[in-house]
């Protein structure tokens, strides 16, 4: 068995593997970056390392860092969580390389599936069928143009490795493809460092449905429970729920053998997911995400088994503990990922920011996975899960009653979350009745009358600043780095030049307030400045898009409120904005 473990993640998926690791008397190793620096997987973690950096690029995506890390820490195994380095076939080599056990498939086998473009083509060749789509990487968007004009519109844009959503772009003609192959490329690239990207048909009121698959290195692998992902916004699932509701026995039966079949056919080992489409009783090879899903505590709570402590064993070299034949499924469990949006107009703004509050629900049936705690905060240059909730009941009917409970129990200030979306999707008729898509959220649930939830917060977190101060240990004398909020500041001897930077508040904005049609474009959340898109004395139409940010690693338009001449532009690609700051001035 594994003696120590680096979680090469943050946020809640880091704290469910270090709780995982404790359970079975595992040391942990956490990494984190500047910004993370007091995160929860930190302070629960045996031992924490820094990074340094603010971006996922400088920090978590830094191989030779971690490496470092991993090689001073002792580690002898590495869980990539999701997200990150998860299906990076570079990285697991690196890792394996080192003599250090990677906690997941097979380079060989991510290299195959990790890509959704090989993957289509293996699945293909196992005889499991995908929605139509390229088997190469797109060149340039001339060749979306071409597949548009073959297929049919709508097609999507997708990125070939990572997933989540990101990296994805719906294009419903030929006059869109240019832009929509820029920002699909871009994204990916922010989001798992890889910006190649592939087409395929959208089909047109698709069901997402997922099988949760699991191998070891003695032979065995075996597929334990479908999932239901079809409540979904920008191509990210909002609600997940075990077993599927009105999904035929034998399909079901048929799905987990395909998805067994894909599996053995690139030697996979440890924990996958293979995702399928199904509408109108027939089902499509989707992808293979090479790793443990977000959503994998649903099957948890079905199954009774626990996929992380498996993940490890197999690692470990260990046969599973069950078999396909012993396998029981008990009741209905419904997973809410609460995100850090503004679900306010249907729009699900991203919303960083200080958490002054956060109590979750408890009662039977009740689980919560979360990364952050009261008092800290979530940043725009992450991924916006705040935390999981997962709900289980003796049926459907049952989970959803007690999901809803436990929805309206949970208190969570300072930021927006999704939770009154989540709410109005779980009360929803056609939710209730298992009748909902993919697209479900976007085109028939109305969400004109939800409101923000943020709750204007007594003030804002306290920056903190650098003090080098100098300490002794058993007598032996140690230059160590301190950082404490700048109140208390004066009260820490600075050794040498003392100082450091601090880091910026969040800007309340020069044009926090601007009326609609004001012509002063204001942004509606703290990001990053990617792109602009006008010049001064440019003229654009309202709804036109001005700039792009990019927020929790999701690129938003900003578009102008009114028609007229650009009159200052008050930013620059890479800037960084806070809400309500103006952009551009229209005239």
């Amino acid at each position: 068995m594994l003696k120590k473990i680096l979680i090469a993640n943050r946020g809640e998926i880091a704290v469910r593997v270090i709780r995982a690791c404790r359970e079975m008397g595992i040391a942990t190793v956490a990494v984190y970056s500047d910004l993370d620096r007091d995160a929860l997987h930190v302070r629960l973690a045996d031992e924490a390392y820094a990074l340094g950096g603010t971006t996922a690029a400088e920090s978590y995506l830094n191989t030779e860092l971690i490496l470092d890390v991993i090689e001073r820490s002792g580690a002898d195994g590495v869980h990539p969580g999701y997200g990150f380095f998860s299906e990076n076939t570079d990285f697991a080599r690196a890792i394996t390389e080192r003599g250090v056990t990677f906690i997941g498939p097979p380079p060989g086998a991510i290299e195959i599936m990790g890509d959704k473009v090989s993957s289509r083509i293996a699945a293909q060749a196992a005889g499991v069928q995908g929605v139509p789509g390229t088997t190469e990487f797109l060149k340039d968007s001339s060749e979306v143009v071409a597949f548009g004009r073959a297929h049919g519109w709508p097609v999507a844009i997708k990125a070939a490795y990572g997933g989540g959503g990101r990296g994805m772009r719906v294009v419903r003609s030929e006059d869109e493809a240019a832009e929509a192959f820029d920002s699909a490329r871009s994204e990916a690239l922010k989001g798992f460092g890889r910006d190649e990207c592939y087409v395929e048909r959208y089909l047109t009121w698709p069901r997402h449905i997922e099988m949760q698959i699991i191998g070891d290195t003695h032979g065995n692998c075996v597929w334990i429970a479908e999932r239901d992902c079809s409540a979904q916004r920008r191509h990210q699932k909002l609600v997940e729920e075990s077993p599927a509701p009105n999904f035929p026995p034998e399909i079901r039966q048929a799905m987990g053998e395909a998805a067994v079949t894909v599996a053995k056919a690139c030697g996979y080992f440890n924990a996958g997911t293979v995702e399928f489409l199904f509408q109108d009783g027939e089902f499509y090879f989707l992808e293979m995400n090479t790793r443990l899903q977000v959503e994998h505590p649903v099957t948890e709570m079905v199954s009774g088994i626990d996929l992380v402590a498996e993940q490890i064993r197999v690692a470990s070299g260990l046969p599973l503990s069950f078999t396909q034949e012993s396998i029981e499924l008990s009741g209905h469990a419904i997973e809410i990922r609460i995100n850090a949006e503004d679900p306010a107009q249907g729009k699900f703004l991203p919303s960083p920011g200080h958490i002054t509050t956060l109590v979750p629900p408890a009662g039977f049936g009740t689980r919560w996975d979360g990364g952050y705690e009261s008092g800290d905060t979530v940043s725009q240059y992450y991924d916006n899960l705040v935390g999981k909730l997962i709900c289980w009941g003796s049926d459907r009917e049952t989970a959803i009653r007690r999901t809803l409970r436990a929805l309206r129990e949970f208190r969570i200030e300072g930021i927006s979350t999704t939770i009154p979306a989540d709410l109005a999707i779980l009360e929803h008729q056609d939710f209730v009745d298992g009748i909902h898509s993919t697209k479900w959220v976007e085109d028939t649930l109305d969400l004109s009358n939800v409101g923000s939830t943020a709750t204007v917060a007594d003030g804002e977190s306290e920056a903190k600043v650098q003090r080098d101060v100098d300490v002794e240990v058993n007598g032996k004398r140690f230059s160590v780095k301190v950082f404490v909020p700048e109140s208390q500041a004066g009260a820490v001897v600075a050794g040498g030049a003392g100082g450091g930077s601090s880091r910026p508040r969040r800007s309340a904005g020069a044009g926090a307030g601007a009326g609609s049609g004001s012509g002063s474009v204001a942004v509606p959340m703290q990001g990053t400045i990617v792109k602009l898109l006008v010049e001064v004395g440019q003229e654009v139409e309202a709804g036109a898009t001005v700039c792009v940010l990019e927020a929790m690693k999701m690129e938003n338009n900003i578009t102008a409120d009114k028609a007229g001449t650009v009159k200052e532009i008050k930013v620059a690609v890479g800037d960084s904005v806070g809400s309500g700051d103006v952009v551009v001035v229209i005239e």
